[in-house]
């Protein structure tokens, strides 16, 4: 019996000192977890699906334990109140494949009033976030109009993502430096913090750039889609009219943050141009550059900035060494800042 527990004990020792977080294929199946808020900050449960994540990626031969039951004598429906959650009701949506069928399209069986509360506001605010945005990018639409719904898209994304960093992570425990440090630490590479320093960097400059809006419309459209399908699955009126539509999106996230990277990336080459007109705003680029190099080393978004920043390398490089070699040096010491 003890050779046959070894190697699992190895394996379980090699899972937990796996580094979970510069992998960001983990921040990506973290992201897909759909469990109430209140379990997803506990340890014991995202050290569970550590363990998961492990055995689906790492070491398919790792075996991991189901979670334990609060206590025998509760009923076999779980409550908001319970300390533990049985492991099949812990939801998870894999981001492989979806189903495009609605008699199997699953629905969250009975979910607590704190959870439904959340994410309908969320699901409320990017809806209108989505319907702002298309008006703003619309060419036919009066310039004043075009012009507020731009900001009111921008304020918009900026307030869902301050909600959602609230209602996953709380406030810090205590309003000193080293608490707030800590909180900071726990929030900087997730995604609705940097697209919250994202629409700041825009709402408050008078530069109105609608190619900016490209990564708010993705953002706004996945959120509404996967709200869509996940409450909405049995509607006759979301199966006759919008149930394309959103199987589409939630079969194409890839493909809409790589568009999200693409745009974002040549965001901040419009604005290194537009250092060299009127409408310069030397602080905004600079944060914007900041937010850039934020999201190149981020687990939820590295994956796809990098790759773009590769292939611009693969293309201008070349072009660099062959008919302007004395901006090697400059280009150096922006790598080097970049890479720091």
């Amino acid at each position: 019996m003890g050779e046959e527990e070894d190697p699992q004990k190895i394996k379980k020792i090699a899972a937990a000192a796996y580094d979970y977080d510069n992998d960001p294929r983990w921040a990506e199946y973290w992201s897909n977890i759909l469990i109430p808020p209140h379990l997803s900050s506990r340890s014991d449960v995202v050290d569970h699906y550590k363990r998961k994540f492990y055995q689906r990626y790492i070491d398919p031969d790792f075996v991991v334990e189901a979670m334990a039951s609060s206590s025998s004598s509760q009923s076999a429906r779980p409550t908001p109140s319970s300390s533990s959650i049985p492991d099949n009701h812990l939801r998870q949506r894999s981001s492989g494949s979806t189903d495009r069928t609605s008699g199997s399209s699953t629905t969250a069986p009975n979910p607590t009033s704190l959870r439904w509360d959340r994410h309908t506001v969320h699901f409320s605010v990017n809806a209108w976030v989505f319907v702002v945005a298309v008006l703003a990018i619309i060419p036919l639409v009066p310039k004043n109009l075009s012009n507020r719904a731009y900001r009111l898209s921008l304020i918009g994304t900026a307030c869902s993502s301050v909600y959602s960093l609230y209602s996953l992570y709380g406030k810090p425990r205590a309003w000193n430096l080293q608490a707030l440090q800590v909180w900071f630490q726990s929030v900087i590479a997730t995604k609705d913090f940097i697209y919250f320093i994202y629409s700041l960097t825009f709402v408050t400059s008078h530069l109105y750039l609608k190619f900016a809006l490209i990564p708010i419309l993705c953002l706004a459209l996945e959120h509404v889609a996967k709200f869509l399908r996940r409450n909405f699955s049995r509607s006759s009126l979301y199966r006759k009219y919008l149930e394309e539509p959103c199987v589409w999106v939630e079969s194409n996230t890839a493909t809409l943050s790589i568009l999200s990277s693409q745009a974002e990336i040549g965001v901040g080459f419009v604005l290194i141009l537009s250092m060299f007109s009127w409408q310069r705003n030397i602080i905004q680029t600079f944060m914007y550059w900041q937010v850039l190099k934020l999201m190149y080393h981020a687990p939820v978004t590295a994956g796809y900035h990098q790759s773009a920043w590769a292939k611009i390398g693969r293309t201008i490089n070349p072009l660099v060494h062959r008919y302007a070699p004395f901006l090697n040096t400059p280009i150096s010491a922006v790598q080097r800042w970049w890479f720091r």
